[in-house]
């Protein structure tokens, strides 16, 4: 089945009991048994619930994984993939990345005992100059969150190969519909199913897919163990979230084409970031691994922070909010919202500036989003 058909169908067979074809909300704690040890496969909805097990064999499906695990965030899904690892053990991230992320390796994991190296993996090679004995994996996220950095997944699969490393994904932003990590040869690929997977800003979730037995097992064990598990409810959500996920993401790479268009001919913005646009240095690279480039748009303007504050003060749909990948528009200023969780010294290295926006663009006219920001703009 094509990647539409499997949104729709994959583990979403219409239900035995009724014939509704849409997945029943299995809004239990546990399960009845027969005899100590004998059930129809549900025990208790930490372990599993049958709307998770839909949605778990439905996101496999549009991966290309054989194995789906469901959580109640992604921070919850990132947590687990860090269960694989152990005490002394040492990740190399990419370094931009969203700032939740950033945090939980710095403020949790490393009280835990891991270590971590950031690199500029936009040139892989860079990753075997901080390469360690107690290397154990590779985190990255491509599109990178909020500089829109572009690694090629490829040729850090064989590194990774070749040094026995873990390769981890963060496919948030790109979604399944754009880039299948793991056809690139990536171990694991993790979601926040809060954005564009539920697509409607109305839940909060999160994903691992893998096709790899032995990390699954692990993962499956820890996705019990620890229960950072979705609700029935959050469930359905995403389920119905993913049957319109190829139709959402094509209109948001097209309303996110023409605001970079407009953006980067405007006198007051000083650069655009979007890998759909010639102008950006990994253009090329973008269009071999990836078959759309996204919804997200990067921009710093020319003025400083007040001039930022103004133009988000000023915008009526673009909604000044964290988060992304919702039907609505929404802009955020990563240095005070998202990403203030990174140094202040980082963030400036990374070119994350007082000036630097992020748009997360919807699927609204876009002549309405372009008029928005065209007005907004005078005011800056």
């Amino acid at each position: 089945m094509k990647f539409e058909t499997k949104a729709i169908h994959t583990g979403q067979e219409p239900d035995k009991a009724t014939g509704a074809v849409i997945v029943p909300i299995y809004q239990t704690s546990t399960y009845a048994q027969g005899a100590p040890g004998e059930h129809k496969g549900y025990e208790y909805s930490r372990t599993a619930n049958p709307t998770r097990t839909a949605l778990e064999r439905c996101l496999a499906s549009l991966e290309g994984a054989k194995f789906g695990l469901a959580f109640s965030s992604g921070m919850a899904a990132t947590s687990t993939v860090m269960n694989l690892m152990k005490t002394n053990n040492h990740i190399i991230s990419c370094d931009d990345l969203y700032g939740g992320t950033y945090r939980i390796f710095e403020k949790v994991y490393k009280d835990y005992g891991l270590e971590f190296s950031y690199v500029d993996l936009t040139t892989p090679e860079n990753l075997l100059k901080v390469l360690k004995e107690n290397t154990r994996m590779i985190w990255i996220e491509t599109p990178t969150n909020p500089l829109l950095k572009i690694i090629d997944l490829s040729k850090v699969s064989r590194l990774a190969r070749k040094h026995r490393l873990i390769l981890a994904v963060d496919n948030t932003f790109a979604t399944p519909y754009f880039q299948k990590p793991l056809l690139l040869g990536a171990d694991i690929v993790v979601h926040s199913s809060t954005k564009y997977l539920g697509g409607h800003s109305d839940l909060v979730g999160g994903a691992i897919l893998t096709s790899s037995q032995k990390y699954y097992d692990r993962m499956k064990f820890c996705q019990n163990a620890v229960g950072g598990v979705p609700g029935p409810f959050d469930c359905f959500l995403a389920l119905r979230g993913l049957k319109t996920l190829s139709l959402r993401m094509r209109e948001h790479q097209a309303n996110a084409f023409e605001v970079s268009r407009f953006l980067s001919r405007h006198k007051k913005v000083k650069r655009v970031i979007y890998p759909g646009l010639k102008s950006h240095p990994a253009h090329n690279l973008a269009k071999m691994q990836m078959s759309g480039f996204g919804g997200i748009v990067s921009f710093e303007l020319k003025s400083g922070l007040a001039g930022s504050r103004r133009f988000l003060k000023s915008l009526k749909l673009f909604f000044l909010a964290e988060s992304l990948g919702g039907v609505e528009s929404l802009a955020d200023h990563p240095a005070i919202m998202t990403h203030s969780s990174v140094p202040l010294k980082l963030r400036k290295r990374l070119g994350i500036s007082d000036s630097l926006i992020r748009l997360s663009v919807g699927i609204e006219n876009k002549e309405d989003l372009l008029e928005d920001l065209r007005r907004s703009l005078t005011f800056v």
